[in-house]
């Protein structure tokens, strides 16, 4: 018999008192993997994580009142569901790899990784533990349940793991439902993501499928926060059937809060789960954007956790599964873990009143990510109304979209939410130190910016900066037709000092899936190695080396922010000797191998493509090769056109060869 909202919403609520029927699973086999010395005493993926939320829960008497359920195993069929032999098969050996030293060099060829000998069974716990509690709830022997785990997992891809997660626990146990066990009815999964780093594993892992609705909230940064790159952007919506199906919500900055938080609730997932009427909700409940986490830096309260968890309650009847993800600091981990635990028996949140309103940053992503998912969800469509975007707070914050955009704030919390806890840093205290920081910050230019603004170059350009236009826009901050979202510019705004015409004797090519400039569709690059049969027509650009910094900056998709250049007067002696150089802090940018043409008049030239193994690895497959979509090669042609190097016909025949010619 099917349930109406009504029903399945009053199901989801305790009555006359009563708990609802909550299940824990934590087991101490999961501390078992840890860092190895020196890094374990300092390592923020530590076992204490989960001893510090379990000790609460027993001295608070939470626990006495949950149903205690017993860790379990993965199978490696349910393994498979989601990951490759290959990455089974590598965790599975770890624990049988017999010194320190080979496990860490084994760990070394991933990212943010560690093994310990204790690592293979407690990535199985975690992963079994979270199959156990969602097949619990789904069977109706539990109304939710809260998988304490360790490692997490929503880093963790089809083949490899990655930023602390060996396996995606929140991916198996949902495919395992929807695949293994749909005699249960759970045809539709509703994945909340609220960890401070993108899932970027889940994600890919259900991009295609529309039985998944996934959600994420997190820091982007404009891709630079981790796990970096463009998987995070809000362009990202699904593919095929599962198109609108992938919704993230990246902040521009961190400093986030309930306000924010809450307002991405009611005016994006909250909407969107009505209509996708999931038939089961699983948490991917990372706690590292509470107050005082040392990696996240924004400023959620245990209050802010149990409101966003009391607003998915009115969902699939309260069937909900919080599964550990991240989280670092001890008490902010353990009392927010509290207060869901605490909903989750009750069924609903305190009754709190807060003043806090969001940035105005925030609206402005609601908007785009409104926007953006219109096609797909009707309900977002139309704007908000002006009343409700203009409250916002009073804290200067530095914007990562326009060069010395300030946001005003009122970071406001009630006395009852700060007497919850008197182990969480009080609000008050963290907006005198974000002042203060963000007014030092203001004042301060480094020095290699004075020092490099003397230096002048060559950038050779053979992609979408040849339109001076575009160019600009690197230099002066904005956007021209065609692009998705707007340059934050070099902090020299300073127009170049010449402009001229060469050709190359280089391979032009067209790569990647998409950017979040410029949607679907691959962007140039050019051949590191030179080659005689090869002509590739690039726009010479004379900047200060401050400002092909800035650009490298963005090229990459980092923050102008910094006390270091990413290319030096040393380097930049270097290069000419070397020939080539991939820039270490940008060796996940697509634009990190900086490569000398010559000399133009005494002046070095310089540009910036991909790298040799890049190149392996698009000739493998491993990275995919992509003609370029209308907007982006029509950039280019223009660029051509204008710079009176070939006529249109011309160019587009140019960027057709480019296109299609086998590397």
């Amino acid at each position: 018999m099917e349930s109406n909202g009504e029903i399945e919403s009053s199901l989801s609520r305790s009555n006359g008192g009563e708990d609802r029927r909550v299940g824990l699973i934590f087991d101490e086999r999961m501390c078992k993997h840890y860092a190895p010395a020196p890094a374990e005493e300092h390592h923020p993926e530590c076992p204490d994580r989960i001893l510090a939320i379990w000790s609460l829960l027993n001295s608070s008497g939470l626990a006495k009142r949950c149903i205690i359920l017993k860790a379990k195993d993965v199978e490696d069929n349910h393994l498979a569901l989601v990951h490759t032999k290959k990455h089974i098969s590598l965790i599975k050996s770890i624990s049988s790899v017999n010194s320190e030293s080979k496990r860490s060099r084994l760990a070394a060829r991933f990212n943010s990784i560690y093994f310990s000998e204790g690592s293979t069974e407690a990535a199985s716990l975690a992963a079994g533990s979270v199959i156990e509690a969602a097949e619990k709830v789904a069977k109706g022997e539990l109304d939710s349940a809260f998988a304490i785990v360790r490692p997490p997992g929503h880093h963790a891809e089809e083949g490899e793991p990655m930023g602390f997660c060996l396996y995606n626990n929140v991916a198996i146990a949902t495919s395992y439902l929807l695949n293994e066990r749909r005699d249960l009815g759970i045809n539709k999964i509703l994945i909340v993501d609220w960890d401070v780093h993108h899932g970027n594993g889940t994600q890919k892992m259900f991009y295609k499928d529309p039985r998944v609705l996934f959600f994420s909230v997190h820091r982007y940064d404009s891709g630079t926060f981790y796990p970096s790159g463009h998987d995070g952007s809000y362009i990202m919506t699904g593919e095929d059937s599962g198109a609108g199906h992938n919704i993230n919500v990246p902040w521009e900055h961190g400093r986030c809060g309930d306000a924010d938080y809450l307002a991405v609730w009611d005016n994006i997932l909250i909407p969107v789960a009505k209509e996708f009427y999931p038939d089961m909700i699983i948490v991917s409940a990372g706690f590292d954007a509470a107050i005082g986490d040392p990696l996240g830096g924004c400023c959620i309260t245990p209050h802010g956790y149990s409101i966003m968890l009391d607003k998915l309650m009115e969902f699939a009847g309260g069937k909900i599964v919080m599964a550990l993800e991240g989280g670092y600091n001890l008490n902010s981990i353990a009392t927010s873990a509290r207060a869901c635990v605490d909903v989750l028996l009750h069924g609903k949140a305190p009754n709190v009143v807060s003043e806090a309103y969001p940035f105005a940053s925030t609206w402005r992503v609601i908007q785009e990510v409104r926007r953006e998912l219109s096609t797909y969800w009707p309900v977002l469509g139309g704007e908000l109304p002006e009343k409700t975007i203009n409250k916002t707070t009073q804290i200067a914050v530095l914007s990562s979209d326009s060069e010395g955009e300030t946001e005003d704030i009122v970071l406001a919390v009630p006395e009852e939410v700060l007497t919850i806890d008197d182990v969480i840093l009080p609000l008050s205290n963290l907006k005198i130190d974000l002042d203060s920081q963000v007014d030092q910050e203001a004042k301060m230019k480094p020095s290699w910016r004075s020092e490099l603004s003397k230096v002048d170059v060559w950038y050779a350009t053979y992609g979408s900066n040849m339109k001076m236009a575009r160019f600009r826009c690197y230099i002066e901050g904005g956007q021209i037709e065609g692009m998705r979202r707007p340059c934050v510019g070099s902090m020299d705004k300073s127009k170049p000092k010449g402009i001229i015409w060469k050709t190359f004797p280089h391979r032009l090519f067209f790569a990647r899936e998409r950017t979040a400039t410029w949607g679907p569709g691959g962007v140039a690059f050019l051949h590191p190695n030179s080659n005689a049969q090869e002509k590739a027509h690039l726009c010479l650009y004379k900047i200060t080396l401050e400002q092909f910094n800035d650009v490298l900056f963005q090229e990459n998709s980092l923050n102008l922010e910094t006390s270091h250049p990413l290319f030096d007067s040393a380097a930049l002696q270097t290069i000419q000797t070397e020939k080539s150089i991939s820039v270490e802090l940008v060796q996940g940018g697509w634009y990190h191998n900086l490569v000398y043409l010559g000399n133009e008049g005494g002046t070095p030239v310089l540009t910036m493509t991909c790298s040799l193994s890049d190149v392996d690895d698009f000739m493998s497959g491993k990275f995919p090769i992509n003609p370029p979509c209308k907007e982006y090669a029509n950039t280019l042609i223009t660029g051509l056109v204008e710079g009176e190097q070939l006529s249109e016909e011309e160019a587009s025949a140019y960027i057709q060869e480019a296109s299609s010619k086998p590397l």
